[in-house]
């Protein structure tokens, strides 16, 4: 079955729908010049709300040990995902004992990750004048990615929606998908029918397989 993951999440309603849905993952992002970001204790009261369902991910950018610190004093994660370089990752694997993603911007094979975190998220690199990192709603050329021999599990992020996001991972090969502003009725806030949507469509070539 495809993993997926809804990024970005700001509400119960989100983190409700999204673990009815199935998603694998949600993230929660702790970078305050993003709309989607929480402080600790936002995120545990969201996260406390819906318990169970979705693995908990925390997303950081170029974080401090002590910023991871204090998210982890507020809310259990299972994850990290961070954008750092891959010394940075090992370190922070080795100081939280949590899996770390490494998300990757990328604009051509060239750019393609040969060293491995637990988990890789692909996006595009950000666009001239952006203020923020990540796919900043961009894709990227997913036919690069087929046939990649990826080094660690990955996922495909950037510019899917539930209109796109099968025709992505039919040109990529993912295995798992990353969605945030793709499943939003306005900027920084989730629409649970959306939410819906995009999972069904990024499992419709393994219900349809089976």
């Amino acid at each position: 079955m495809i993993g997926v993951k809804i990024c970005g999440i700001t509400d119960t309603a989100a983190l409700a729908a999204a673990a009815e849905a199935g998603a694998d993952w949600v993230g929660f992002v702790f970078y305050p010049p993003s709309p989607r970001a929480l402080t600790p204790s936002a995120a545990a009261a969201i996260s406390a709300a819906v318990p169970g369902g979705p693995a908990r991910v925390g997303l950081f950018v170029a974080p401090s040990d002590a910023a991871i610190r204090s998210v982890l004093a507020a809310l259990p994660l299972d994850a990290l995902q961070v954008y750092a370089d891959i010394d940075r990752v090992a370190a922070l694997c080795a100081r939280f004992g949590l899996p770390v993603w490494q998300a990757v911007g990328v604009a051509t094979q060239a750019d393609l990750p040969r060293a491995a975190a637990d988990r890789l998220v692909i996006e595009a690199k950000p666009p001239p004048g952006a203020t923020r990192p990540g796919g900043n709603a961009v894709a990227i050329d997913w036919a690069m990615l087929a046939g990649w021999t990826a080094p660690a599990p990955w996922l495909l992020a950037g510019g899917l929606t539930p209109d796109n996001v099968a025709a992505a991972i039919a040109a990529s090969g993912a295995a798992a998908v990353d969605v945030s502003s793709g499943v939003e009725r306005q900027r920084g806030v989730k629409d649970p029918a959306l939410i819906r949507a995009f999972i069904r469509a990024a499992r419709q070539r393994t219900s349809a397989a089976a």
